[in-house]
């Protein structure tokens, strides 16, 4: 029974190549994207459609520059928008949410996270949709070692993180105090 027990743990582990910097930040953003949609969050994914919409759009238009006898810059001003718009509007995000249900706030999250390249220091922000909102809450941050959080062998260890992105919610839902 208990070799049972061993076996079904490790196939729901969560287990990564430590030496592949892009699939430790994958596996920590979807970790974080789970985190916060257990907490009542609902994604809003109107961000993905725009992004979705604009791709097709300039897959349309590469192909139709491709047949067409003009060639690439001049097409560039509207390539550069779309980069443009995908830049500013998006910049590190890996989550927008709405408001969880029967909230008294009316703006949802925007969460994004950097790992930087030969680092491996995780940086997670947590910001308001709607920072101009008076129900906008201070925007959230904490900076650890992905180390803290894997086992050598690769495996995610999701009772630390876990604790350590719900404290982060906590702290961005906590109200903040006043001053006397």
């Amino acid at each position: 029974m208990q070799e049972k027990k061993a076996e079904t743990g490790t196939k729901n582990a969560k287990k990564v190549n430590l030496l592949d910097h892009n699939s430790l930040k994958h596996m920590l953003d979807e970790s974080v994207s789970e985190i916060v949609t257990s907490r009542g969050y609902v994604e809003d994914v109107r961000m993905s459609n725009v992004r979705l919409f604009l791709g097709t759009v300039i897959i349309v238009i590469a192909l139709f520059a491709q047949f067409y006898k003009k060639k690439f810059p001049g097409n560039r001003d509207f390539l550069i928008g779309c980069i443009l718009i995908s830049y500013t509007k998006e910049k590190n995000a890996i989550l927008f949410t709405y408001p969880p249900a029967g909230s008294v706030t009316s703006t949802g999250l925007v969460v994004s996270s950097k790992l930087p390249r030969f680092s491996d220091l995780y940086t997670l922000n947590i910001v308001s949709a709607d920072p101009k909102s008076i129900s906008a809450g201070k925007p959230v941050e904490f900076t650890k070692s992905v180390t803290q959080w894997f086992t050598k062998d690769g495996v995610l260890v999701e009772g630390l993180f876990w604790k350590d992105v719900e404290a982060l919610i906590d702290d961005y839902a906590a109200e903040p105090k006043k001053k006397k």
